[in-house]
């Protein structure tokens, strides 16, 4: 027979569940912005440290067989600093006996303080052509090399070969490289060095534009006469040898101070500077050498014969960097500091959560295989068969779509119930649908219990005070149970140690993309690890589609609590703090019906980490208790907090990570890397399809799911994180239900 308990009517105003849902969402888009900043501002520093960190090559990168028909005669026979005055191209040449010594590649954190040593030790001014993204990284050894008194150039911001870059892009590497400057040492300057080029004859088709176009813009490009080849590291007397010219020639001597191992030029530099002042050399910068040849100057800027003070060293390719563009420089350098910093830090992040994947997966597997064994042994019995009636409570908020499916499931239990449909002020006639539903069923076991609009534990707490068994069975009212399910969840209650007793929840729906991804997650995610937590007597969740409890024991702990969003997380640990063994029966089976719309599954794994998080930090005090509690707090809560909090929110590293390596390090080797771990997560996911008997083509859903879904689940906990450090409250939301999940008969798998 089916009753009921008065009811007040139908309310046309909002219930309660409905204005706190609206207050909550005004709430949420902040945060959910916030969020986005935050994932926005780490993919904004590990691009920038990519870019930074792109490779710089050697200058052993030549092109060989270019034409230089474009090229005039009088440039490419001519001296190694190339100039255009008027729109005319002008070389001009190292005066004899001098030494324009010039570096590229830096500046390096190793190589280069120790070759400012030297030329401060010997008094020697030096050009140094500065790959742009290095000098943002080391701008105090640039502010040091400048004040020094040496002359600072532009290698590029990237050391790319630019003959075969569009215009924008030779814009912005000199540009780049120009702000670096200024914020590092507040400097631009009107020198530029190509990499990968040499002497001026070296020019062809290809690069003769690029400094067609960077003179007309004021740039002076500088080649050399005299290659060290240090770069090859041919020994330290080569190095002195071929940096030396002939006769009494000057020249421009190219050395490098980074792009990889410069010990035998920092060993090959003090014995070089001897030897050419024992012949009679003078040393001076590429400045030094443009103004030799000015009529009026009688010495050259820049040359040192020893006694001079900094403000006689300013080199006439320098220019104060002011305005705009000191500020911008100075925040480039800011940001890349920030990058510097952050990387590193993320790396050691990214090492700790491999770990911790790794070592969740092979727990998992172990503990699952173990509880596996126990759990289908001929002679394992929790002890006399359980054979008397239960209550099933199923709380119900505008139910329309599903409560005729989830009674009629009931309808055919194998176990004695009675069924209590708690209408929690619902407006959609969920309560007449039950009642018509359970007449037509002929079920006389079912009561429908009307209450004014209060949330989940409430009314689930209705429905503890009303049952009239010792054991209650709570469910969704959008679940549906085999004829099975109720006898095999109550079979644990033998051991009267038992307090509660969590099912198996499957999806229903996973017959499109989303559903299909759900599915991977409950049987991987969330039913192999009950099966982990179970061994470990530390089950952290009963979930609220399929879960039992002593009636006694609930009442014990104050029934279902209002202080969190994760009522079922918090009723079970409860049950934990209060003595109780919580288990798993993963042979009682649950069909529920899963979100069916991104929207909807993100309103509700948000709720289910939020919740989560409130429910940890309530029950925090048992780290330090003893007992039951005791071992939940030392056990179940670092693993909760580790693999379901810490280690999710952490996770993004390994993609970050992976699509950083595949752009700036190594595509093949990355992709390798992730397919591995893909791999891994396969395996895991196999044997546990296997252990609960599902079919493996849901699989082949994984890898989308790897690259999609799991993206959506770490943005949510982000969200979670970002919502419990700034305070927020939700309330139980309602999602919208299709009712397509009907009795397990008609699921099939």
């Amino acid at each position: 027979m089916t009753t009921t308990t008065p009811s007040r009517g139908r309310r046309r105003a909002p219930t309660r569940m409905e204005r706190a849902a609206g207050r909550a969402a005004a709430l949420q888009k902040p945060r959910v912005i916030l969020a986005l900043l935050l994932l926005l501002g780490l993919t904004s520093v590990m691009l920038l440290d990519g870019y930074l960190r792109a490779e710089v090559g050697g200058d052993e990168r030549v092109r060989d067989g270019a034409s230089s028909s474009k090229v005039p005669e009088k440039i490419l026979d001519g001296g190694p600093i190339l100039s255009f005055r008027g729109g005319q191209a002008t070389t001009t040449s190292v005066p004899a006996k001098t030494i324009a010594l010039t570096f590229d590649d830096g500046p390096n954190p190793t190589y280069t303080p120790q070759v400012l040593k030297i030329l401060e030790k010997y008094d020697v001014p030096a050009t140094f052509f500065l790959v742009g993204s290095m000098v943002s990284r080391y701008p105090e050894i640039v502010k040091d090399m400048v004040d020094q008194g040496n002359e600072v150039g532009i290698h590029t911001f990237t050391h790319v070969d630019l003959s075969y870059q569009s215009d924008a892009r030779i814009r912005r590497e000199t540009t780049q490289t120009q702000l670096a400057l200024a914020g590092a040492a507040g400097i631009t300057t009107t020198l530029f060095r190509a990499p990968y080029s040499s002497e001026t004859d070296a020019i062809d088709n290809y690069s003769w534009p690029v400094y067609k176009k960077l003179g007309e813009e004021g740039y002076t490009s500088v080649f050399v006469d005299t290659d060290s080849d240090d770069w090859k590291k041919p020994g330290v007397s080569k190095i002195v040898e071929w940096a030396t010219p002939s006769g009494t020639s000057g020249a421009s001597v190219l050395m490098h101070d980074a792009g990889g191992d410069r010990e035998q030029t920092i060993e090959a530099l003090p014995k070089y500077i001897e030897k050419m002042r024992a012949k009679g050399y003078t040393f001076t910068t590429i400045s030094g050498v443009v103004e030799a040849q000015n009529a009026d100057a009688r010495i050259p800027t820049g040359a040192r014969t020893g006694g001079q003070n900094a403000a006689d060293r300013l080199q006439a390719a320098h220019r104060e960097a002011t305005g705009t563009t000191l500020y911008e420089g100075k925040a480039l350098v800011a940001a890349v500091a920030v990058a510097e910093y952050t990387v590193p830090t993320l790396s050691v992040g990214l090492v700790i959560v491999g770990v911790a994947v790794m070592g969740r997966f092979g727990m998992m597997l172990i503990l699952a295989r173990r509880h596996y064994g126990q759990r289908n042994r001929r002679r394992f019995s929790w002890g006399p068969t359980v054979t008397g009636p239960v209550s099933v409570i199923v709380p119900a908020y505008n139910e329309k779509e599903c409560i005729a499916n989830t009674l009629e499931s009931l309808a055919r239990s194998t176990h004695p119930i009675e069924v209590i449909v708690v209408d929690d002020g619902s407006s959609d006639g969920t309560s007449e649908i039950a009642r018509e539903a359970a007449r037509r069923l002929g079920m006389t076991n079912v009561r429908i219990i009307r209450q004014e609009n209060a949330g989940k534990p409430a009314a689930l707490n209705n429905g503890v005070r009303s049952a009239r068994h010792d054991i209650v069975v709570m469910m969704d009212g959008d679940t549906v149970f085999e004829p099975d399910t109720v006898r095999q969840l109550v079979q644990p209650f033998a051991d009267e140690e038992v307090g509660a007793v969590a099912g198996n929840a499957k999806v229903g729906n996973r017959n499109t993309v989303i559903g299909a991804w759900q599915h991977i997650e409950y049987v991987m995610g969330f039913n192999l690890d009950r099966r982990m937590y179970d061994l470990l007597r530390c089950m952290p969740t009963i979930p609220g589609a399929i879960g039992a409890f002593r009636r006694d024991a609930v009442l014990q702990v104050g029934g279902m609590s209002e202080d969190t969003l994760a009522e079922d997380t918090d009723i079970t640990i409860a049950m934990h703090r209060a003595g109780w063994r919580v288990v798993y029966q993963e042979h009682a089976r649950a069909w529920t019906e899963a979100p069916g719309s991104l929207k909807q599954l993100w309103s509700q794994r948000y709720r289910w980490s939020y919740g989560t998080m409130q429910a940890l930090w309530k029950h925090r005090k048992s780290l330090t208790d003893r007992g039951p509690s005791g071992r939940f707090g030392r056990v179940g809560m670092p693993l909760v907090v580790i693999f379901q909090i810490v280690t999710p929110v952490f996770a993004p590293l390994i993609d970050v990570f992976t699509a950083y390596s595949m752009i700036f390090i190594d595509f093949r080797a990355a992709l390798y890397a992730w397919l591995a771990v893909l791999g891994i997560q396969l395996v895991c996911a196999a044997y546990a399809f296997r252990l609960d008997r599902e079919k493996y083509r849901y699989l082949l859903m994984m890898p989308l799911q790897q690259l999609a879904y799991r993206q959506m689940m770490y943005l949510v906990l982000i969200h979670s994180c970002v919502t419990a450090l700034t305070g927020g409250r939700l309330r139980w939301q309602k999602l919208k239900r299709t009712g397509e999940v009907g009795t397990p008969a008609g699921v099939g798998r």
